[in-house]
């Protein structure tokens, strides 16, 4: 019974596509209802016809990569879910970068928090890779602090950046975040957040219409 309980919970991850740690996806969601969760997203898809200019013109909508329409859309939707499923949110922390910005805002339907240390890290390098060391140490630094700030009670935070910034605070383990993904964790009050699993963009207007 054992061996079959198990084998219908893996079919259930493989479906929905949430890697969860050890938990029933349906039960990660009834818990973000509770709040006490840092989701940290990168920014829903871009229009890859579109270039960033070095140095950062925060002011300048084309100097940088803008969200597509489907990107747009993916998260008009994943902010519905959000709505629909009920899961409060409090703080929004994002990128400085539009892009961050206007997910940010279709998530959540409030204001942002625009942080410097979120913005994209591949600028602090001249040849504007991402880089182990320098800046981009600094800002996987900063993105884990924000990870490890416990909620307002009864609320969760969502952070919006980049997969070079996922890349300097997760390590590896973010070499493969999509756009629109998120790494959830489980604040613990004080001390570090407990990794609890991802989410995919189109898992959450899937789980909210089950």
């Amino acid at each position: 019974m054992r061996a079959l309980c198990l084998a219908c919970a893996a079919v259930l991850l493989l479906a929905s596509g949430v890697q969860a740690a050890g938990a029933d996806p349906r039960e990660l969601f009834s818990s973000l209802e509770q709040g006490g969760y840092v989701l940290v997203f990168r920014h829903v898809a871009t229009d890859d016809s579109q270039k960033d200019v070095y140095p950062f013109r925060f002011d300048d909508m084309t100097a940088q990569r803008q969200l597509s329409d489907k990107g747009r859309e993916m998260a008009r939707q994943m902010g519905a879910a959000i709505k629909k499923l009920e899961i409060p949110i409090g703080e929004v922390y994002t990128s400085r970068l539009n892009r961050a910005i206007e997910t940010g805002k279709l998530l959540s339907g409030q204001d942002v928090k625009p942080v410097d240390a979120l913005t994209d890290s591949s600028a602090a390098s001249t040849s504007g890779m991402a880089n182990p060391s320098g800046a981009n140490a600094k800002a996987g630094a900063a993105l884990r602090q924000l990870v490890d700030t416990a909620p307002r009670p009864g609320t969760n935070t969502l952070i919006i950046t980049h997969k070079t910034n996922m890349a300097d605070a997760f390590g590896k383990q973010a070499g493969d975040v999509q756009e629109g993904e998120a790494f959830v964790y489980k604040s613990a009050g004080s001390g570090p957040s407990t990794f609890a699993a991802r989410i995919k963009a189109e898992d959450w207007p899937t789980q909210a219409a089950n």
